[in-house]
């Protein structure tokens, strides 16, 4: 059987890792900062209670999940840890029948606290410049290209996955087109992870409008691709993870790593490349 209000991610960051995918699950919520075995979690939207199993993420903000009918689904990370309460399964199972009958092509929002999942319409489209830094691992570029992510309401009870967007955006920005004078050559980046090398130039915050807690992100400098080939990329950040601060890093330090860089601006931040979970970091002397 399958399921029509399903969000199936385009592209996702798979966490085949148990352990990387044990860290993920503290940074979201959904396990305690002890925990060293993954346990069961289940979706309780659209009137459902089953089993589902997380295997990636699209960014911070959509965790992808797969059902055992095989489905992929993209949800925010603190509606799902919504779900794991007890208490939940009553309350969600209540306002199914009116989360059935939400056509999502006909409005652009949804009524705070109704925990639905809705696919958006082409004009509900926007681009990821004000989404939370650390809350995001997607794919994204410019004002004036396409951009993906996810959105919600204030309490993180109604998600709203946002497909690629056109040149619709770069219409209802026309500041974009002073800054685009100052942009350098588009750098054709890497799919898959690769070595690389920065400079660590600023340790900052950037707001989180699902938590209580802003998000610390590190912005680097001097950064280069080194293998399998040379690009000079420029600044990029990174979320501060737990897996970045046992490295204790100060500004100023140089250091290599592998990792998976993409297009996505900073919030609030000129910074145009974000370094996806880095790993095997050394700091150089």
């Amino acid at each position: 059987m399958t399921y029509a209000f399903m969000i199936e991610p385009q592209d996702f960051i798979a966490l085949d890792n148990e352990d990387e995918l044990i860290e993920k699950c503290q940074e979201w919520g959904l396990l305690s900062g002890k925990a060293t075995k993954l346990k069961t979690f289940y979706y309780k939207g659209n009137g459902l209670n089953m089993p589902c199993t997380i295997i990636g993420y699209v960014d911070h903000m959509a965790a992808v999940i797969q059902l055992d009918n095989g489905q992929k689904h993209c949800i925010h990370p603190s509606y799902l840890k919504e779900m794991q309460a007890s208490s939940y399964s009553a309350r969600s199972i209540g306002t199914a029948g009116s989360d059935r009958s939400t056509e999502p092509s006909t409005s652009d929002t949804v009524a705070p606290g109704t925990p639905a999942d809705v696919t958006p319409a082409p004009d509900t489209l926007a681009n990821l410049d004000e989404v939370p830094a650390d809350l995001d691992d997607s794919d994204d570029t410019d004002t004036d290209e396409f951009s993906s992510g996810l959105k919600g309401d204030p309490d993180g009870l109604v998600e709203e996955y946002v497909g690629p967007q056109t040149g619709a955006s770069s219409e209802a920005k026309p500041k974009a087109k002073t800054a685009s004078k100052a942009k350098t050559l588009k750098i054709d980046l890497p799919e898959g992870k690769v070595k690389m090398s920065a400079v660590v130039k600023e340790f900052t915050t950037v707001p989180n409008h699902f938590s209580d807690n802003d998000d610390e992100v590190i912005i680097y400098e001097a950064v280069t691709i080194t293998e399998p080939d040379v690009i000079d990329v420029g600044e990029a950040w990174s979320s501060h993870s737990a897996t970045v601060k046992k490295q204790e890093l100060e500004v100023g330090d140089v250091i290599t790593f592998e990792a998976k860089i993409i297009k996505k601006k900073l919030t609030r931040n000129p910074v145009p490349y974000k370094i996806n979970n880095p790993s095997k970091i050394q700091k150089e002397d």
